[in-house]
């Protein structure tokens, strides 16, 4: 087991070997051994995120327990998911008096919680109403399953993710390897738009997605695509559409809503993948945004190898081309303040 230390160089972001292990110690299950038993919260459950995610993740069969949790209708949404054939229990919670019980025991826990964006809002608009939202769950998983791995999808990302972990350190129980943004829309945009500009089957296209979630912190590393011819027009176009892939879901929904479907898709996937690492399935790596000794910023996203203890190892994004370099340069600033905004909410409320 090695523990690789997380001084976070200063200059030079084009770091291709660059990776941290973690500690990993006990495997919850192996191929022969009872299968773990798996119990999942979904905080925000009864939203326009949390509702289909709660569903497929019901449907993946590979949940012992779900328990939802909401301020209202979560106990409807239980029962009207909890009717599907497929394994799991489901049991709802509502109002602030259940957050305790609905968490308790939980070895994971999603967090879709907060108000959606809107016509013209930026994901940063929405921090001061999300902030406090999430400020106030990570409190009480503090008490309940400091244990838990926690997936932050309350946006804005590069902040309320910041903000979870000072809530942990101030109660001592913070593990940077079990605490993760998901940023796994990000790359189902990516390959979605790819394989369309491609012609490719988009079951084969992998992209990585590196920084953030959030307009320009999103980095789609295109000149790495196995197989993918782009034009300089191609790749300016697809990044942009990629980093601004909500604000098109938005608009085209007039008002109505932002990325609810997509966004319990990815929860949901990158929920299960969590869970498999945990039950001690090898070779799992995904993107997501954690605390990284890749660059300057405290937070970023980059592939991460997930384990038995969450993420077990955090990979360098490669060689960059000039194009991706420039925006790792330009946007690893942002990522700084951003972060920093997070950890001033919580020192000062």
């Amino acid at each position: 087991m090695s523990i690789v230390t997380r001084t976070r160089p200063l200059a030079k972001m084009a770091a291709p070997m660059v990776s941290r292990a973690v500690g990993v110690s006990s495997v919850r299950a192996f191929s022969g051994t009872p299968r773990a038993q798996n119990k999942v919260t979904v905080v925000g459950a009864a939203g326009g995120i949390g509702q289909p995610m709660s569903l497929l993740m019901k449907l993946s069969g590979k949940i012992d327990h779900l328990s939802l949790f909401d301020i209202v209708n979560t106990p409807g949404v239980a029962a009207d998911i909890g009717h599907c054939n497929s394994k799991g229990k489901v049991m709802g919670y509502k109002g602030a008096e259940e957050m305790a019980a609905s968490l308790d025991g939980s070895d994971v826990v999603v967090i879709p919680a907060g108000v959606p964006r809107k016509p013209g809002m930026t994901r940063d608009d929405l921090f001061n109403t999300n902030a406090s939202i999430v400020k106030g769950i990570a409190e009480q998983c503090a008490k309940s399953c400091p244990k838990a791995c926690f997936l932050i999808i309350s946006n804005p990302v590069n902040s309320t993710v910041p903000i979870f972990a000072e809530v942990l350190k101030a109660s001592g129980v913070y593990d940077p390897a079990k605490l993760m943004g998901v940023t796994t829309l990000d790359v189902a945009r990516a390959k979605t738009f790819v394989a369309e500009n491609q012609g490719m089957d988009v079951d084969r296209v992998e992209v990585d997605v590196i920084g953030g979630h959030a307009g320009t912190t999103i980095m789609p590393l295109l000149s790495q695509v196995k197989g993918a011819t782009f034009t300089e027009e191609d790749i300016k176009a697809l990044t942009h559409r990629i980093q601004f892939g909500g604000d098109e879901v938005v608009k085209a929904k007039d008002g109505a809503g932002s990325a609810t479907l997509s966004m319990a898709h990815a929860g949901a996937y990158f929920a299960e993948k969590v869970l498999d690492g945990l039950n001690g399935v090898k070779g799992i790596k995904e993107c997501t945004f954690v605390e990284s000794p890749l660059t300057s910023a405290p937070f970023f996203a980059s592939p991460c190898t997930l384990g038995t203890e969450g993420v077990s190892e955090i990979h360098g994004y490669g060689q960059l081309s000039p194009f991706e370099q420039a925006l790792v340069d330009e946007n690893v600033p942002a990522l700084v303040k951003m972060a920093q905004k997070g950890i001033d909410f919580v020192k000062n409320n």
